[in-house]
């Protein structure tokens, strides 16, 4: 059985354009564990997280650097859902934003656009022990 939903459409070929402009000029970034970096996140399948607007950027925590060409990140989304993956992370913005510790995920430095902030020691600390209880 085939379920069709308009809502659910993703252009993958649009993305695939920009994906390829990222790898081919896209440049690595100065990052530190703690920074808030907008991403391009791009489409992905089913419910794992896209990126939004005509660059399909999200917001991510920079959870931690390997070297200068991939870290480990979870994004971040002003849902105001409660959920035990969701954990707080303070203006983001000016918006609330959670992290969404369920879709923590590796990526190329590449991908990062422009560093938006920095979350505290405490919070990060709370972030990281949600994810080891997770794992």
């Amino acid at each position: 059985m085939s379920y069709q939903y308009d809502y659910l459409v993703k252009n993958f070929d649009l993305w695939n354009v920009t994906k390829k402009n990222i790898d081919s000029l896209g440049q690595y970034k100065f990052y530190h564990p703690r920074d808030i970096w907008w991403c391009t996140f791009g489409l992905n399948i089913g419910f794992e997280q896209d990126g939004t607007g005509h660059e399909y950027e999200r917001p991510v925590l920079i959870l931690r650097g390997f070297n200068k060409q991939i870290c480990l990140i979870i994004p971040l989304t002003t849902s105001k859902k409660k959920n035990k993956y969701l954990i707080p992370v303070g203006l983001i913005n000016g918006k609330n934003a959670q992290a969404i510790i369920s879709q923590i995920r590796l990526i190329d430095t590449k991908r990062l656009s422009n560093k938006i902030g920095i979350i505290d020691k405490e919070r990060f600390s709370e972030i990281k022990k949600a994810v080891k209880d997770l794992i």
